[in-house]
């Protein structure tokens, strides 16, 4: 059957107004310390995609917050809703203003456990989004939420809807609790594995280990493109890994192209960072993934000589920067940078060649096997949010 607006229904299927099945709360506690409430929720407790509350403040410490929620309610940050932060606690508390707390006004008309799905859809999201007013922190009203329509099963078929998705949440969860194990395994073996051996290995300034280059400084005349080259910057380095989705162009003219073109097992640095001196150092191997290419002053190149294996640096530079080696050789006023002559200076742990060939060989091996487990996580997170789309869109 079809509605009014022409949307193809499933028997038994009905169109309705968010604000016809759920409510919003007004329960307020104007002295949370003295109501026995012992925990506070603000927006930046809420991880977008993540329906669990893994971080509170606590009242103890002083919060003006009122705003009272109870084990089972929804909480919809209404501030930058493009955030997409929903959550179900399982603990009561007090939250911020700019969270709503949301609940069901009738359980045998829509089983309160449906709710969060339901504010998870991209429809849901879309319309907080497209209903938000404010520039810097636009935020959208309950009165604009209440006239959000969707599709809601019979009372009957929740109960089954429920549990699927139930299930994909559940995988979802579970894959990005492995994801995360999986780089703290990583993380840990970093520190375990070269604690262990400093003591036992040389230590090489970086200058003597390889070839340092810091990549082109970008000139309006060299955005002409009469010969242009794809050049990697900043944002295309990650932890130990490239990103590759948005390589730009730029010209490097004479001998510029031959000075900072990348070979493959040349290890990239990030030079400079906006956030914090500790991003700075950010290391990755290039392989050989784009013919030609080059990079631009965000980044540094270290072209290993006989005695260092590329895989190992790439190693040994996550150790060092995990260790702030990288933050003493950078200055900071607005921006941190890494300064060329202390990077040179900068002394790297260096053992024997059979050493350094085991350590490259396990923290590929640890890196890959992370991979696998990010990879399934993103696509147990895909299948729930496709599955919400396919079954919950309006």
């Amino acid at each position: 059957m079809s509605d009014k607006n022409n949307i193809t229904l499933t028997p038994g299927w009905r169109r309705v107004k968010f604000g016809d099945v759920v409510s919003l709360s007004k329960a307020r506690s104007q002295d949370p310390l003295a109501d026995g409430i012992e925990r506070y929720v603000g927006l930046e407790h809420l991880e977008p995609g993540d329906l669990r509350i893994r971080r509170w403040g606590n009242v103890a410490d002083g919060v003006t917050f009122t705003s009272v929620f109870k084990p089972g309610q929804v909480l919809f940050g209404k501030r930058r809703a493009y955030q997409r932060k929903v959550a179900v606690p399982d603990f009561s508390g007090v939250c911020s203003g700019d969270i709503y707390v949301l609940e069901t006004k009738d359980a045998r008309a829509l089983l309160p456990e449906l709710l969060p799905f339901i504010c998870q859809t991209d429809a849901f999201f879309d319309h907080a989004v497209g209903t938000s007013a404010g520039s810097l922190s636009p935020r959208t009203t309950w009165s604009s939420l209440e006239s959000f329509e969707f599709s809601l099963p019979p009372a009957q078929q929740q109960a089954s809807l429920l549990a699927a998705l139930d299930a994909l949440q559940k995988l979802a969860e579970t894959s990005e609790e492995v994801a995360l194990r999986a780089r703290d395994t990583e993380q840990s073996w970093l520190r375990t594995r070269f604690d262990a051996g400093l003591n036992k290995w040389r230590l090489m300034e970086m200058q003597e280990a390889g070839d340092l280059q810091l990549g082109l400084k970008k000139e309006r005349d060299y955005d002409l493109c009469t010969d242009p080259k794809p050049f990697l910057r900043v944002a295309n380095v990650g932890d130990g890994e490239l990103y590759l989705d948005d390589v730009r162009q730029m010209d490097f003219p004479g001998h510029r192209y031959e000075r900072h073109r990348l070979l493959p097992g040349d290890v990239l640095l990030t030079e400079g960072d906006i956030v914090s001196p500790w991003n700075v150092g950010r290391a990755a191997i290039f392989r050989g993934e784009i013919e030609n290419c080059c990079i631009q002053n965000t980044l540094m190149r270290f072209r290993p000589n006989a005695s260092v294996d590329s895989e190992y640096a790439l190693a040994a530079f996550r150790y060092m920067r995990s260790k702030g080696v990288f933050v003493q050789a950078a200055v900071t006023t607005t921006v941190s940078h890494l300064v060329d002559r202390r990077v040179r200076r900068v002394k790297m742990p260096v053992p024997p060649l059979d050493v350094q060939a085991g350590i490259g060989y396990e923290h590929s091996s640890l890196v890959t096997a992370r991979k696998a487990c990010e990879i399934r996580a993103t696509e147990a997170r895909k299948l729930l949010t496709t599955t919400l789309n396919g079954i919950l869109a309006p």
